[in-house]
């Protein structure tokens, strides 16, 4: 193999914009193998009772460190065949049908990834799942619909790869009804559940919640954009920042609960300096 061989794009050949969702992807994987990296040696700094929430979290940011590595490797052979194109209206016409490509590792990767964040959320107030196992069968079934109805959405494509906006629209829409049942359940696990969680463990919870209902709609909104005419770079710059708070971010906030109640409950000097416990 020569250098000739390896195509590393430039603002010059691809254009700024497509520079910076190309930097936000690759930054979005290299941000889920450093927290798959924390997550793992950290396991014992924090206290049992939530170190299986530390495993989701392991598992969350694998898949989806593995997600943006194939998303990031058809972006660039993407930004390959673009630098190559003559017309500005070449180049969108190739951003716009790749987009759809790109968007199945992302529905693939969220099948897995959400459910697991949704888990990570209820363990937050310690709900015991023989009490709860309505609540959280329907919570995970609204997920699955949600994500599933979406990506069918997605496919709503002609032969040449443009979107059918109608049925799109249509598929959105179903999708929606998944979405809202999602926070709804959320909200009567909370009013249920609250009074046996530590004050930390209900802060943490009012944050991840918090982010469901609000980072996570940017990828609807992404979706109903999408229909129009816009710059499809804008949606990958979006989903890619939004994953970051969403997978990394919130593992933070389990983290920072989970080590909060070690230090409150052993004393420092009967922990090791790195606050590992076994």
């Amino acid at each position: 193999m020569h250098l000739s061989d390896i195509f590393v794009p430039t603002a010059a050949n691809v254009g700024v914009l497509s520079m910076v969702v190309y930097f936000f992807m690759l930054v979005a994987m290299y941000a889920f193998l450093a927290n798959l990296i924390f997550t793992l040696t950290t396991h014992n700094s924090i206290v049992p009772e939530h170190r299986i929430t530390r495993v989701m979290g392991a598992i969350i940011a694998a898949v989806a460190g593995l997600s943006y590595y194939f998303i990031q490797d058809y972006y660039r052979h993407m930004l390959a065949d673009l630098s190559a194109l003559g017309t500005e209206a070449e180049r969108q016409e190739l951003i716009r049908t790749s987009y759809n490509a790109i968007g199945q590792y992302r529905y693939m990767d969220w099948a897995v990834t959400t459910p697991l964040l949704l888990l990570k959320m209820v363990s937050m107030l310690r709900v015991e799942s023989s009490k709860a196992k309505g609540a959280i069968t329907a919570l995970l079934l609204a997920d699955f619909f949600m994500v599933l109805t979406g990506y069918i959405g997605e496919q709503q494509l002609d032969a040449a790869g443009h979107i059918l906006v109608g049925p799109k629209l249509f598929w959105g829409a179903v999708s929606t009804v998944g979405y809202l049942v999602v926070p709804f359940v959320l909200y009567r696990l909370w009013n249920r559940f609250k009074d046996q969680a530590k004050p930390i463990e209900r802060k943490s919870f009012k944050i991840i919640a918090l982010s469901t209902v609000t980072t996570w709609g940017v990828y609807p909104l992404g979706y109903v954009l999408s229909v129009l005419d816009i710059d499809m770079n804008w949606i990958h710059l979006s989903f890619s920042v939004a994953d970051i708070i969403n997978k990394v971010g919130l593992s933070v906030v389990v983290y920072l609960a989970g080590k909060t109640l070690l230090d409150e409950r052993v004393p420092k000097e009967a922990t090791q300096p790195a606050y590992q416990i076994n």
